[in-house]
């Protein structure tokens, strides 16, 4: 719970003259006096001030004609839908630490049913989800989430406040194998590397990264993996980049800060992909190649500049 001033100084809002706290956000049609909601639009706040929402979260040039500035259900900020996320984590953040504070317990919440390995440490407020395993040695930094099924091999290391949706696979042996010339026989690779999750990362259901072959596989802060993805051995993954559902990274790419891979994207080994690339949905890169162009976004397979692809559609649908 917090009070509409601290949402106010939270979002950077101009500060209203009330003292109503807000205890959660919600949408419109299930506002209540107590809880946060957003509007984008001139419908979205009209339908939101008809509301019995305690605050509302907008942009200054919505603001309807006749409505005094202060109004203390009204708080104009730069981006509403961002904004309405920060005060969602740091409600929930608010109600956790007055719980732990309230029972005098900070200690790891560890489910009867998951199984952890000899070493592990676990920080301060994580959880550690039903049927869940830990592998020797798996250190959880604090305030970690780790929901069910979830298994963490050996050698992986996360950070504060990450969140590991149910079914996923973290540190799991790579797909490398090296092969016989003459025979035509597989043997595997060693897949003896380590897996680092650094902090503020969140990993969806049934997704897997594998450990390092010899080094190591990063994942950096901040950056956000949907459900059904797969990242092989050796990545490296920058801070802020944004995972969509589906895709496949093969061995040793290279994803740098703030990059953006839409559903089902596709990168051979050894691709690189610079700061601030936006991948389409469906997007192909090759191996050993790099997509470059911060803010640019690329399509097709193989993944060329949106521009590019679009002509050379036209072209195709020409004859």
């Amino acid at each position: 719970m917090a009070t509409i001033a601290e949402i106010a100084e939270l979002v950077g809002a101009p500060a209203p003259h009330a003292a109503c706290e807000i205890c959660c956000v919600s949408s419109i049609e299930a506002a209540t006096p107590s809880s946060l909601v957003f509007a984008t639009d001139a419908a979205t706040l009209d339908a939101a001030m008809k509301s019995p929402a305690g605050a509302i979260l907008t942009r200054a040039a919505l603001l309807p004609s006749g409505v005094d500035p202060l109004d203390a259900r009204l708080l104009a900020v730069a981006d509403p839908r961002y904004a309405f996320a920060l005060a969602a984590r740091f409600l929930k953040s608010r109600e956790r630490a007055l719980t732990e504070s309230a029972s005098h317990n900070f200690a790891p919440r560890i489910h009867p049913t998951a199984v952890l390995g000899a070493e592990v440490r676990v920080g301060q407020g994580s959880s550690v989800g039903p049927y869940t395993v830990l592998g020797d040695g798996v250190v959880v930094g604090d305030e970690c989430e780790i929901l069910a099924n979830v298994t963490i091999y050996s050698g992986t290391t996360l950070g504060d406040r990450v969140l590991v949706q149910a079914g996923a696979v973290l540190g799991a042996t790579g797909f490398g194998y090296a092969r016989n010339s003459a025979t035509g026989e597989y043997i595997a690779f060693p897949q003896q590397g380590t897996l680092a999750i650094e902090d503020d990362v969140e990993i969806g259901a049934n997704s897997t990264i594998d450990r390092g072959a010899l080094g190591e596989t990063r994942i950096g802060a901040g950056t956000k993996i949907d459900n059904l993805v797969h990242i092989a051995h050796n990545c490296v993954v920058g801070r802020n980049v944004v995972i969509a559902s589906q895709t496949g990274i093969s061995g040793s790419c290279v994803i740098e800060d703030g990059a953006v891979l839409g559903g089902q994207v596709g990168l051979g080994e050894h691709a690189h992909i610079g700061p601030g690339v936006i991948l389409g949905g469906g997007a192909g890169v090759l191996s050993h190649k790099k997509v470059r162009g911060p803010g640019e976004v690329f399509w097709g397979r193989p993944a060329r500049p949106l521009k590019q692809y679009l002509r050379d559609l036209a072209r195709l649908s020409r004859g």
